[in-house]
């Protein structure tokens, strides 16, 4: 079978932005948005799932995969402004953003401080969770999470970190722990979907249960899936966010 996503590179505000897209007339955009030490890699699965029905593109956030390395980590607010600006220079004025574990908060920034690009939102995983919102709280956690995630895993993570480079990771783990996405969930244009596997330790599901509350959304837990939920049940998760966007579309 022909693999429907290709490669392409744009240069955004100076930094080369690398993504992969798979293209579908008459359907909602999906925008995919991955978390702080990876790429568009992981997200793949799911993506391709997702592209039977809907165009689907998932872009490395500057300094990850194969987009250019900004001499410094940018922070949510910077990732969010730089993702607006991609969509603006791709034309597209109308998706749904579906962000991962720190890409979940960068999804809920774009959607406060750009609403007329998105027509829904989905937060998978999302992480910045009160409950461990510093540096060794969250560490700790996806450390726990590694020994709950299917390890045939490992050798993409090795390869974005690699990517991404130690430094750049560590100081994104700062950037996350110190948003606050409470205070983003507040102020959301459409009411999110929350996203999350049953044994996830980074996110979980009472922090999800009450993002959704916060949000006025809806929480959604696949069951047996840990924090990669899109990498590993990426069937059950296409499933949840198809099921969303039918329920939020016009």
């Amino acid at each position: 079978m022909t693999d429907p996503f290709r490669s392409r590179r744009t240069t955004v505000g100076g930094v080369r932005t690398h993504d992969r897209h798979a293209d579908r007339a008459g359907a909602l955009p999906v925008v995919l948005l991955h978390g702080l030490a990876v790429s568009h890699r992981y997200l793949m699965p799911v993506a391709r799932v997702l592209a039977v029905h809907h165009p689907v593109l998932v872009p490395d956030l500057p300094g990850f995969g194969k987009s250019g390395k900004p001499r410094h980590a940018y922070g949510v607010r910077e990732h969010a402004d730089h993702v607006a600006a991609w969509l603006d220079l791709l034309g597209l004025s109308r998706v749904a953003v579906v962000g991962h574990s720190f890409g979940a908060e960068v999804a809920a920034r774009l959607a406060v401080v750009r609403p007329d690009l998105v027509a829904a939102l989905v937060l998978a995983s999302p992480s910045s969770d009160p409950a461990a919102r510093s540096r060794s709280g969250l560490v700790r956690r996806c450390l726990l999470d590694l020994s709950v995630e299917a390890p045939w895993q490992a050798a993409v993570l090795a390869r974005d970190v690699a990517d991404a480079k130690p430094w750049r990771v560590f100081a994104t783990v700062g950037h996350s722990v110190r948003n606050a996405i409470e205070h983003d969930l507040r102020h959301l244009p459409v009411p999110p979907l929350i996203l999350g596997g049953a044994l996830d330790p980074v996110a979980p599901l009472r922090w999800r249960a009450r993002a959704a509350s916060i949000a006025g959304g809806v929480s959604v837990t696949v069951p047996s899936a840990a924090h990669n939920v899109l990498t590993t049940s990426p069937r059950r998760s296409a499933a949840a966010i198809a099921a969303h966007l039918r329920s939020v579309s016009p």
